[in-house]
């Protein structure tokens, strides 16, 4: 019994810590009806859509089939990283971070594998590494990209593009770094492959077209989202024709949900709720995040991850601006800044685990370059 306690604990840390977090809270604020006005239903109902829309997307091979078009037109080893690492930066976007990471990086260690062994050896802790950085930084582009911006732009009530306007800076910054990254690494290469050999790297599979009519479902469900998003339609519509969909058409997609980023959510809540309560600790935490929103945001997403330093943070501030900037570059940094980016370490550690040093030590120094970076940018446009 302990065995498995531990085991959870150590697969869902970030849950089990919430979640005890927030029944030690419940011995100061009993639970009351009032719990309820914690909650943010509608946060919790989007990412439940969005996430079961995705799985839908996903097992219908759209994303296979699409990066399979996109990257059979490259031409050359620097090309097709360059698509590798802009697949997981522009699709997270729109499908999130983790799930970017989840369908590209695969590819990426199948296409990679493909090559000479030292091409393979220089290349494969590199793009990985790009493709962490540049899914968890295309995805503080948009209010959908990740769960912190879902939450805090639904909590700001600000429109998508006061969003973009936003954090378009730091997305252009961090979309020519990365850039200017691959060209010395590309520069650096040992090798040379031929034309022939791009060829047969692509000859992993042909994915077939995805169902035209599940695709026009999913969209359809897919911009109704986006509707709710956009404060035009009520979240509970999305959330009952979701499920009603799914439940006629794929059920099996309900167990893809990530329920455990949906019970965290809802165990902070409460705790922030309870938090919120006890006047003390209430006007302490306000005194010490006051005017240090960002640079707070940050540090603490080193420590517990971006989004439940999103969640903690916004019961004691209302400048959300800040706290968006702020927990968007604090996924940078250490390996759970943004618990996406275990995702990748999951997957290299899984293809060889003696690679789990050189990897850790290849993202940590790339991901403090660029957080670095990305806060002198903040100071420099005086949101710091």
């Amino acid at each position: 019994m302990l065995r498995k306690i531990l085991t959870f604990f150590q697969k869902e840390t970030v849950l089990s810590i919430s979640a005890i977090l927030a029944i030690l809270s419940m011995f100061i604020v009993h639970p009351s009806g009032k719990y309820f006005s914690y909650i943010d239903f509608r946060t919790l109902s989007l990412l439940f859509c969005l996430m079961s829309i995705v799985a839908g997307l996903s097992e219908i091979g759209l994303f296979d089939y699409l990066a399979e078009k996109i990257l059979s037109r490259a031409n050359s080893i620097k090309s097709i990283i360059v698509l590798l690492v802009l697949l997981c930066f522009f699709f997270s976007m729109i499908i999130t971070n983790d799930v970017a990471l989840i369908t590209f990086v695969p590819l990426a260690i199948i296409i990679l594998k493909k090559m000479s062994e030292k091409q393979k050896n220089y290349w494969i802790l590199r793009t990985v590494v790009m493709q962490t950085i540049a899914a968890n930084l295309g995805s503080m582009l948009t209010p959908i990209g990740n769960p912190q911006n879902l939450y805090l732009y639904a909590r700001a009530n600000m429109s998508a593009f006061a969003l973009i306007r936003l954090m378009l800076p730091y997305s252009i910054a961090a979309l020519v770094l990365l850039l200017v990254w691959i060209q010395i690494a590309a520069h650096r290469e040992p090798g040379s492959t031929t034309e022939n050999h791009i060829s047969e790297l692509f000859s992993i599979h042909k994915t077939k077209a995805p169902n035209q009519t599940s695709l026009i479902g999913y969209l359809i469900l897919f911009l109704i989202c986006l509707l709710v998003v956009a404060h035009i339609i009520d979240y509970r519509i999305s959330f009952i024709l979701v499920i009603g969909y799914i439940f006629f058409k794929n059920w099996h997609l309900f167990k893809k949900v990530d329920y455990s980023l949906l019970l965290t959510f809802t165990a902070l809540f409460i705790f922030i709720g309870n938090l919120k309560c006890i006047p003390q600790f209430n006007h302490f935490l306000i005194s010490i995040i006051d005017g240090h929103e960002t640079l707070t945001a940050i540090l603490s997403s080193q420590i517990i991850s971006n989004v439940p330093a999103a969640i903690l943070l916004s019961g004691f501030t209302k400048n959300y601006s800040a706290l968006i900037i702020g927990t968007n570059i604090g996924g940078l940094g250490t390996l759970i800044a943004s618990m996406a980016s275990l995702i990748s370490f999951k997957y290299i550690s899984r293809e060889d685990a003696s690679l789990r040093g050189k990897y850790f030590i290849w993202f940590t120094a790339a991901n403090v370059i660029l957080l670095v970076i990305l806060l002198a940018a903040a100071k420099i446009l005086g949101q710091l």
